[in-house]
């Protein structure tokens, strides 16, 4: 429905949840295309979904920004790996 309105901002909140992996395939390839025309803003915990789209993220973890960057930053970032994958610390 909001997609008829062809809007400039389209904010998602965990759109995957309970989806398919064929769904999540085609939720891809829908923001996507919508993204050629609007910004999309994604709230997402699916990290292949996120990689997969985003230019620029912001991760947080308990209500403060911990990084943003490029997904490649974002992979590579010591903080997020130990707030999200329990990495050890560097030390």
């Amino acid at each position: 429905m909001g997609l008829a309105l062809k809007p400039r901002l389209l904010i998602l909140d965990e759109p995957t949840q309970g989806l398919s992996d064929g769904e999540i395939e085609g939720f891809v390839a829908l923001v996507r295309e919508v993204a050629a025309d609007a910004t999309v803003l994604l709230i997402e915990h699916n990290m292949q979904v996120v990689m997969a789209l985003a230019h620029r993220i912001t991760v947080m973890d308990q209500g403060r920004v911990i990084a943003e960057g490029t997904p490649a930053e974002i992979r590579a970032d010591s903080t997020v790996q130990q707030a999200y994958l329990g990495a050890p610390a560097d030390g």
